[in-house]
């Protein structure tokens, strides 16, 4: 079964994954390079991207993750109520 949600959802899930991704290479990038401090600037200002980005999507959508780490406090118990990842 599909659910088929608005095209926000999806463009903000795909911003998502794009810090994500950029996330990953600069950690990798970093593992060899600790002294770059541009990189590091870069991974920082990634960070806080994804974290105002993952904040936005779950006011809008519900949590992306469980046990606290689901950003802003939750009126009711929506973990099991928005569609799962294969349903989207």
């Amino acid at each position: 079964m599909t659910i088929q949600l608005d095209e926000n959802y999806y463009r903000m899930l795909t911003d998502l994954q794009a810090a994500d991704f950029v996330l990953v290479e600069l950690t990798l990038y970093l593992d060899t390079h600790p002294t770059d401090r541009a990189a590091l600037q870069q991974f920082n200002d990634f960070s806080m991207k994804r974290q105002k980005l993952a904040y936005e999507f779950q006011l809008a959508y519900g949590p992306l993750t469980q046990f606290g780490q689901s950003g802003p406090p939750q009126n009711s118990w929506r973990w099991a109520q928005d569609p799962w990842p294969w349903q989207v």
